[in-house]
């Protein structure tokens, strides 16, 4: 016999859900966090060290979800709105947490090689190689190749200039090459 939650979880299309949720019915948000959550913690991840750090990101921002659900007006992907809400979240808790400072401003740097890592590495790999990078570098690789943001949302974002940005992420690819190249990562079996 299947559950109640069952039968709603394939009965509802994503904006009937939402329109549950905005009702604050308890099945239907909890059923939207079974839903999201799991690819939710990943996006707090890339950003939060710590796994217990990043789950309490993930809460904080599942209740900013769920309290400013009546903002969502159905432009854009829903999934899009609640990521755009843990990027924020997860920066949030950095800027509180970590003292948030990004180390030198340079302007005209060039970078002669991109980082080339192998299409064998795991996504846990790839989480690994982001937990060696210094805040300030980490938070900037996710925002600009992750998240898709430009420089100048990323320095409107988190206060810095432009050229911050800009060299913080030259760095932070130079820093992974390295660690790439160290093979400092678990090995791909």
């Amino acid at each position: 016999m299947l559950s109640k939650l069952t039968l709603i979880k394939n009965c509802l299309t994503e904006q009937e859900l939402i329109e549950q949720c905005r009702k604050e019915d308890r099945k239907a948000q909890k059923l939207l966090y079974e839903k999201y959550s799991p690819k939710m913690l990943g996006v707090c991840r890339r950003y939060i060290k710590s796994r217990e750090d990043a789950e309490d990101v993930l809460i904080e921002g599942f209740y900013k979800v769920f309290s400013k659900l009546y903002m969502y007006k159905g432009n854009g992907s829903f999934e899009g709105w609640i990521r755009r809400i843990m990027v924020n979240e997860s920066l949030m808790f950095i800027r509180k947490n970590h003292n948030f400072k990004l180390t030198v401003e340079i302007s005209n740097i060039e970078v002669k090689s991109e980082v080339n890592a192998q299409n064998e590495l795991e996504a846990k790999d790839i989480l690994n190689l982001l937990e060696k990078l210094p805040t300030g570098y980490r938070t900037i690789f996710n925002l600009y190749v992750l998240e898709g943001y430009k420089h100048r949302e990323i320095a409107e974002l988190l206060k810095i200039s432009i050229n911050t940005s800009k060299s913080q992420l030259i760095l932070a690819k130079k820093r992974l090459k390295s660690l790439i190249q160290q093979n400092q990562y678990p090995e791909v079996g």
